[in-house]
């Protein structure tokens, strides 16, 4: 690991010693959000899963339904019947924060006089099968709204989670480690200048014992 191209001064290695403190602080902050984002994700992923499972098998069912209403009815009472939707739904949008990341959250009304009714015809010319696809595609839109919410929310937590990996990954192998080297060194090129020092004081001072041990031998 590479050392900072700095100055090896006092000043220098309080600067770097404060720095680094605040370098293994934020990792470890880092790494707390980084493991509750994954505790959070996980069990995103597992609600996702069912709720997937979960539409895909109404949603077949509603496929099913409607390819059996289709070759039961004529095409042209088939396709009048779904030519004009009795209810409208209205979408609101807001958003959710999860350890800092916005996340959508999706809600709808419906917009009709009478929400229960749900068939856009009469049942004279339809089958029942038409009615019961209309009935649950009706029942699934709710978690088809959820889902999409949930497979957002996935994708925008992966993304923080991904972010804040490569944060962590960086303080813990690049910025702590060359810190770590660089005030190690600035701590031994003191220590080898003040051992410099010592020797040219201790020098001094025997030379200075010398020259006056010589002056008081002429007195003599």
């Amino acid at each position: 690991m590479s050392i900072m191209q700095v100055n090896p001064t006092r000043m220098e290695l309080t600067r770097l010693k404060n720095r680094l403190k605040v370098a293994r602080r934020g990792h470890k902050l880092l790494k707390d959000k980084r493991d509750e984002l994954m505790k959070q994700f996980l069990e995103i992923v597992k609600e996702n899963k069912e709720l997937r499972e979960t539409v895909e098998k109404m949603m077949a069912k509603v496929n099913e339904r409607f390819l059996i209403a289709r070759a039961i009815m004529s095409t042209e009472f088939f396709g009048e019947a779904l030519m004009f939707p009795k209810q409208k739904i209205a979408l609101s949008t807001g958003t959710n924060n999860i350890m800092g990341v916005e996340v959508p959250v999706l809600n709808f009304t419906t917009e009709g006089t009478d929400v229960s009714n749900v068939y856009p015809y009469g049942f004279a010319t339809t089958s029942g099968e038409l009615d019961g696809a209309v009935k649950t595609l009706t029942e699934v839109f709710p978690y088809m709204l959820k889902l999409a919410q949930i497979e957002k929310t996935v994708q925008l937590l992966s993304e923080e989670i991904e972010k804040t990996r490569r944060r962590v990954n960086a303080l813990e192998y690049v910025l702590i480690p060359q810190l770590t080297e660089t005030i190690k060194y600035i701590s031994m090129k003191l220590e080898e200048n003040e051992r410099g020092n010592l020797i040219r004081l201790m020098k001094v001072k025997d030379m200075m014992l010398e020259q006056a041990h010589q002056y008081k031998a002429r007195q003599a």
